[in-house]
């Protein structure tokens, strides 16, 4: 479309067919390991954040702020890729990327506290942001159509099962050495991947400058961040009746209606909002809102839940992690036969895995064996397999090749957007709901309830002993922690039917799937 700013509407930088099968599969190996880096690095705090918590003396929802603003980050700087594609290259923006990438993990490491953990958290994010999109633009124009839905397969397993590995290793490295290390070990990975990526990665020719339409990427980073600040504060300030939230909201819708505005009217938008009028590529969107809330959530309330109130050791949580990986590289290959039918099969599979697994967490308790959790994040890890592949190529088949980079870059914006406002809603329902279950279980606990009376009742407790009352609280405040997550678990498991209906909107004839 005319009003597509230069960084879309430019031909693509990668003629992919003038490339010999041998150096496509340089490119993919070397935009793959990229990939699979930074994803890494997405959720690699997931199994760490108990530890952290504890060194940096947070409460749980101050330390999921390492993973609610870290995707944040990403989530606003991900639109500029195009715009950074167009004035630097694609294989400049790509090299630099995980280049800075790879040094902010480093200072992630190295933090001595909350604010300055939270701090490189989000310079992480925001540089390595281009990274994702970039990667998916680099291939679909690298291979021809016919062999684009292996070479996603194989992409979308890197995104997803990227960030299993990471929780994984870095679970282990954490109960043998330190937390910190997890950060480290990606050290070492990113400067050979930036090797990788200058040897295989051709030089593209740079059309010149291209004006960045400011007012449209501040307006809509300034309204994600506010609605970001709400949700991950509002809980702590009693939501509207904290001045601060009341702020946060306002300058929210101002800068969401600047954003609107400016958008329907520029003649070069930062987002071009007139893709949406495409019916496919709009439900896409929609859809991958969807996957990201449903994505990452998981990954980050078990290992809390695990650790800190059914006492699993980090390696054995890494393993619970890795058997969701398992599952996602099953899910890919079964992908890769059901695009060859209707998409919109894979599509309602997938969801409704994930559905099945949120109904399994809402029936699990304290007593919870390792078996069990494993064998749900398989469920899990398979249902996101399933879903990746038809979800890109039924959101990108109808949409034109030179709205392609843009149309990508809004894809990734809203599947973090996604994850980081659904992960904040879970720990605010988590903590909102520990402490009212908290309170009504305590009232429960006087001279007159019988109940507590009965010796396989009350167990070992001593109501006479100040280590008695510090036991039974202890457990109390176990089992309200535990309806607070089945809570959040309940929010997951709806997400995942509402998605279907959303599914069978998608238009029968999809090009390319």
């Amino acid at each position: 479309m005319s009003s597509s700013p230069p960084a879309v509407s430019s031909p693509p930088a990668i003629p992919g067919e003038s490339y010999s099968t041998g150096r496509r599969v340089m490119i993919l190996v070397a935009v793959v390991l990229g990939s699979t880096l930074y994803a890494t690095t997405l959720l690699i705090a997931s199994t760490l954040l108990p530890q952290m918590q504890g060194t940096m003396s947070a409460t749980q929802d101050e330390i999921a702020w390492t993973m609610t603003f870290n995707i944040l980050a990403t989530a606003v700087a991900t639109p500029m890729t195009g715009w950074l594609a167009a004035r630097f290259g694609r294989r400049d923006t790509m090299i630099c990327s995980v280049f800075l990438f790879t040094f902010t993990t480093f200072m992630c490491g190295s933090a001595e506290s909350l604010e300055t953990l939270v701090f490189w958290r989000i310079l992480q994010g925001a540089l390595g942001a281009p990274v994702i999109p970039l990667s998916q633009t680099i291939l679909l124009d690298t291979f021809p159509k016919r062999q684009q839905g292996l070479v996603v397969s194989i992409f979308g397993m890197a995104v997803v099962i990227g960030p299993v590995i990471g929780p994984v290793v870095g679970g282990m490295l954490s109960e043998l050495y330190s937390w910190r290390w997890a950060f480290y070990m990606i050290v070492p990975v990113g400067l050979l991947s930036v090797t990788g990526l200058r040897l295989t990665l051709p030089r593209d020719r740079i059309t010149g400058r291209t004006a960045l339409d400011w007012t449209g990427f501040l307006s809509l980073s300034v309204t994600i961040a506010c609605i970001q600040l709400v949700l991950s504060r509002g809980q702590r300030l009693d939501w509207y009746d904290s001045d601060e939230i009341m702020l946060e909201t306002f300058i929210a819708v101002v800068a969401f209606w600047i954003f609107l505005a400016h958008s329907l009217t520029a003649r070069r938008p930062f987002l071009n909002l007139r893709l949406l009028l495409d019916r496919n590529y709009a439900l896409g969107l929609v859809l991958v809102l969807i996957y990201g809330m449903l994505n990452f959530t998981p990954m980050v309330l078990l290992p809390p839940l695990l650790q800190q109130h059914a006492g699993f050791p980090d390696m054995l949580i890494g393993q619970i992690v890795a058997a969701r990986g398992a599952g996602a590289t099953l899910g890919f290959f079964l992908a890769i036969f059901v695009g060859r039918m209707d998409p919109r099969i894979g599509l309602i599979g997938g969801f409704g895995l994930q559905a099945v697994s949120g109904l399994w967490l809402m029936s699990l308790d304290l007593n919870v064996d390792t078996g069990t959790l494993m064998a749900n994040s398989f469920v899990q890890g398979i249902a996101i397999g399933v879903i990746w592949v038809p979800l890109t190529l039924v959101t990108f088949s109808t949409i034109g090749a030179a709205n392609l980079a843009e149309g990508t870059a809004v894809y990734h914006l809203l599947r973090n957007i996604g994850s980081s406002f659904f992960i904040s809603i879970c720990v605010a329902e988590i903590v909102r709901s520990t402490g009212a279950n908290y309170g009504r279980m305590v009232e429960l606990v006087n001279p007159f309830n019988k109940v507590l009376a009965l010796p396989w009742v009350t167990g070992g407790w001593d109501f006479e002993t100040v280590q008695g009352l510090a036991r039974l609280s202890k457990e109390i405040n176990r089992q309200a922690a535990m309806l607070g997550y089945i809570n959040a678990f309940g929010l997951y498991t709806l997400c995942s039917a509402l998605a279907i209906p959303l599914v069978l909107l998608i238009g029968r004839r999809v090009r390319g799937a």
